[in-house]
């Protein structure tokens, strides 16, 4: 688990909540109660204390280059236990932040240099029964449309993720 003033950039899609639901309904510990579907664009992003004011100008500023995007999503990859639906169309945002911050390794190295976007539906789901259930319990709800509008970075705390600011993708950073 990571510790409080642990950071995360990420792209929020409300309509994928079904699918965290779905493997939730199998088994309750697959699944981070209160941290909804989305995909991390840089997790674990700079910690708290060591963020600075261009930091967050420099995500605000990668969210205006992007627009809003509608996206499908219709396949589903297991790996290590995770069970995910990838989400190819915000490759380039996630590219061009990992770009952005070199020195941050995404999931802290664990998946490579460079993962591929996705949902993460189930996490721990190491006995390839649960993980073949959760498998066919979310195929039942795709392809699954879906918006992304915003980008999130949150921190957390000792009560759990917690918004710090969120900004819209294709807007331009008002002066």
């Amino acid at each position: 688990m990571p510790a409080p003033g642990t950071t995360a950039v990420v792209i929020v899609l409300p309509e994928a909540g079904p699918l965290l639901d779905a493997a939730w309904r199998i088994d309750p510990a697959l699944v981070r109660r209160g941290v909804p579907a989305h995909v991390s664009l840089l997790y674990p992003f700079v910690p708290e204390s060591a963020l600075t004011d261009q930091d967050e100008k420099d995500v605000r500023s990668l969210a205006a280059r992007f627009p809003a995007a509608e996206l499908l999503l219709e396949e589903i990859v297991t790996e290590s236990g995770f069970v995910a639906v990838t989400v190819p169309e915000l490759q380039p945002i996630v590219d061009a932040f990992r770009a952005q911050w070199p020195g941050v390794r995404p999931y802290g190295g664990r998946f490579g240099a460079r993962s591929t976007a996705h949902v993460t539906v189930s996490m721990g789901a190491d006995n390839p029964t649960t993980a073949a259930h959760v498998r066919t319990a979310i195929g039942r709800l795709l392809p699954l449309r879906t918006r992304a509008t915003a980008i999130l970075l949150a921190v957390l705390t000792e009560e759990g993720w917690r918004p710090r600011f969120t900004v819209p993708l294709g807007v331009p950073d008002q002066p």
